[in-house]
């Protein structure tokens, strides 16, 4: 069978990491992606590096199973086809800056008139209102605004540290497909469309709140989160190289303690409950990284695997993709793209029982589908070719 999202088709003119994103997972799970771009580069991510047949890592990466559409919307007869396109869409979903999409003729009120029962969908930066709203912003932007870089830092008055992976971006795709599929979810028993708003910044605010927020939950109550978590993390060294162990339970303790051949750990007042161990976490940390620095990873993980103590091989990113676990749940896999060759990618990481998510097809070239879609719309001879002349479509074929 198709995947769940089978019959529902969306239009998507979003661009960089977090629409195009978000829209994959749909188009993974079976959704019918048609994605808009200016015949004049289209994308700004097909430009970036790790390129070859003239596709970049990070576009083959976010945009697999969807359609291209090189139109020009700053034509209004471009304007005019998506609008046609439109009313056959379910979802519409665009990233301009607040403002942008108005200006282009593609407000809510003009795609409604075209779809009146369409989920429209808005993804910004910093949010649609406020002195940040009209600014441009990047990844880093919102990890710094957001406070995320100071969690990453582990001290209010420590430096503070970037994420080294752009988790707003990630974080917002993820939270805006899940929005649009309860959107699609609600329109179906309503039988009325809605918009959906959605910012970065709320999203790593939103994120950050359930485990990194506690100092700011109780009101009249405020403490410096320095008292609230340690300042280690739990990656150690070893004699051989870096593990990760964490414990929480009393049983837990206990393991680590057999595993690690340390029984006095357990007559230790600071260590005798949970919220003592967590009172005296840097002394706790501490005293476990001095001590696996005696062995190598090799020889602790299998300690520590034998008394059920939860841990695991720090790995780099080459040697997780060969790792026995990843390999067992076939988490990545190889496909072949007809210009970029063979392709490593991770597989849609939600399975389903009967209607499977699956890769259909590769990320398209620019304007690879124009004509298909033309097709459908019954966009043909002297006007097909006038509107490519003009620059107002852009096709493999001109």
């Amino acid at each position: 069978m198709p995947g769940p999202l089978h019959g529902f088709r969306i239009v998507d003119l979003t661009s960089m990491i977090s629409g195009p994103l978000a829209t994959m997972m749909l188009a993974d799970q079976g959704a019918e992606v048609i994605k808009v771009e200016n015949p004049d580069g289209g994308d700004y991510v097909r430009r970036a590096g790790n390129r070859r047949g003239d596709f970049s890592a990070a576009f083959l990466n976010n945009n697999r199973n969807k359609r291209s559409l090189a139109l020009d919307l700053k034509d209004p007869r471009g304007v005019a086809l998506l609008l046609e396109l439109i009313c056959s869409a379910d979802v519409f979903v665009q990233n301009f800056r607040p403002g942008v999409i108005e200006r282009l003729g593609l407000g809510e009120d003009v795609v409604r008139a075209a779809r009146a029962d369409i989920v429209y969908v808005s993804i910004a930066g910093f949010g649609f209102e406020g002195p940040y709203a009209q600014r441009p912003v990047y990844d880093p932007l919102i990890q710094a605004l957001s406070g995320l870089a100071t969690v990453q830092a582990g001290s209010d008055t420590a430096r503070p540290r970037l994420v080294r992976t752009i988790v707003p971006d990630k974080v917002s795709a993820l939270m805006a497909a899940q929005a649009i599929t309860a959107a699609l979810l609600a329109r179906s028993r309503e039988r009325i469309g809605q918009h959906v708003r959605l910012s970065m910044l709320d999203a790593i605010v939103a994120f950050l709140w359930q485990s990194d927020m506690g100092s700011q939950t109780l009101v009249g109550a405020d403490i410096p989160q320095q008292a609230a978590a340690s300042f280690i993390d739990l990656i150690y060294e070893t004699a051989s190289g870096h593990i990760s162990v964490a414990v929480m339970s009393d049983k837990e303790w206990r393991a680590l303690c057999r595993a690690l051949d340390t029984p006095q750990w357990l007559d230790d007042p600071r260590f005798a409950t949970p919220a003592l161990r967590d009172r005296n976490i840097d002394a706790r940390l501490n005293l476990i990284q001095e001590r696996l620095l005696t062995q190598t990873a090799a020889h602790w993980l299998a300690r520590l695997e034998a008394e059920g103590v939860p841990c695991a091989p720090v790995l780099t990113r080459n040697e997780m993709i060969e790792h026995p676990q990843v390999r067992a749940n076939d988490v990545v896999q190889q496909f072949e793209h007809p210009q970029a060759g063979t392709l490593r990618q991770a597989r849609p990481a939600a399975r389903f029982s009967v209607t499977p998510s699956d890769i259909r097809r590769g990320a398209p070239r620019l304007g690879e589908d124009t004509e298909a879609i033309l097709d459908e719309l019954g966009v043909a001879g002297e006007e097909r070719e006038r509107l490519a002349r003009d620059g107002v479509i852009g096709t493999q074929r001109f």
